[in-house]
């Protein structure tokens, strides 16, 4: 089965726990924003919890290099030989913060040979905590309700749950649900902001995530490792697994989530090509 042992998972999830407090402890103030250099916003939450992060990857693995979100990527000369390597989004959903609508994360994930293997993705507004281990297969979330597994629902086609972007999104995102509409029945839309999407997803709470836009590899590892362990699938738009650390750049392409990885679902993919 191997994973992640459970002592070392218990050490992330207090450091993800933590980063959301410094998060919040920032979220109640009136805290200022500044621009990074492709124009994104950045606040001293994610900075806070960049340094929260850190402090405890290098406690706990202090052999494994870090990739994260806030600080300056090595070349990919140097990256490129990274067996495994931590990939940290400190604050994921800088807009959702900014617009204090709740919906931002906090995110860790484990990269082995290109793939994410191990994934925790904290929400501080909503004191809940997603795990997954891909390789035990396992996926849960914390609360104050305690701890519980998690999994994907299957697919009944009478209708689609689909979640999107609450922030991004645009023209050929609207052109992909229209089309949707008209082929598939039923559609249902969230409008979710960060990596809550996939949680939703794992949770079995919706079935479908298009995403037709930029994000980079950082935004999405950790919350595609929950989805994996908890039965989904994350494609690009030709229908193969996403690869991380695989060269210079750390965009990913487009691609599609989905709850119920065993769903014959090229139609929709085949309309979502084609709306992009």
């Amino acid at each position: 089965m191997g994973g992640v042992p459970q002592a070392l998972q218990e050490g992330l999830i207090a450091a993800v726990q933590e980063a959301g407090e410094a998060i919040l402890a920032i979220y109640e103030t009136d805290f200022s924003v500044t621009a990074k250099a492709d124009q994104s916003p950045v606040t001293e939450a994610d900075l806070a919890a960049h340094a929260v992060i850190v402090e405890h990857l290098r406690t706990l693995s202090p052999d494994i290099p870090i990739l994260s979100e806030e600080s300056a990527p090595p070349p990919f000369s140097t990256r490129r030989g990274w067996p495994r390597h931590w990939l940290v989004d400190p604050l994921d959903g800088t807009r959702e913060f900014v617009g204090r609508n709740g919906d931002f994360t906090v995110n860790i994930a484990l990269i082995e040979a290109g793939r994410p293997v191990f994934g925790i993705v904290g929400a501080p507004t909503k004191r809940e905590t997603f795990v997954g281990d891909v390789a035990s297969g396992t996926a849960y979330k914390v609360s104050a309700a305690g701890r519980r597994a998690i999994r994907t629902r299957p697919f009944a086609r009478d209708t689609l749950t689909v979640v999107a972007s609450r922030s991004h999104g645009g023209a050929r995102q609207a052109r992909f649900l229209d089309a949707l509409a008209q082929s598939a029945g039923r559609v249902e839309q969230r409008a979710v902001g960060s990596s809550l999407k996939f949680c939703i997803l794992a949770e079995g709470e919706a079935d479908f995530y298009p995403r037709l836009g930029p994000t980079s590899e950082w935004d999405i590892a950790a919350a595609e490792a929950v989805l994996i362990a908890a039965g989904g699938a994350v494609w690009d738009l030709d229908g193969a697994p996403l690869r991380y650390n695989a060269e210079e750049s750390l965009l990913n392409p487009n691609f599609f989530a989905v709850g119920d990885r065993g769903f014959a679902w090229d139609e929709f993919r085949h309309a979502l090509v084609n709306s992009a």
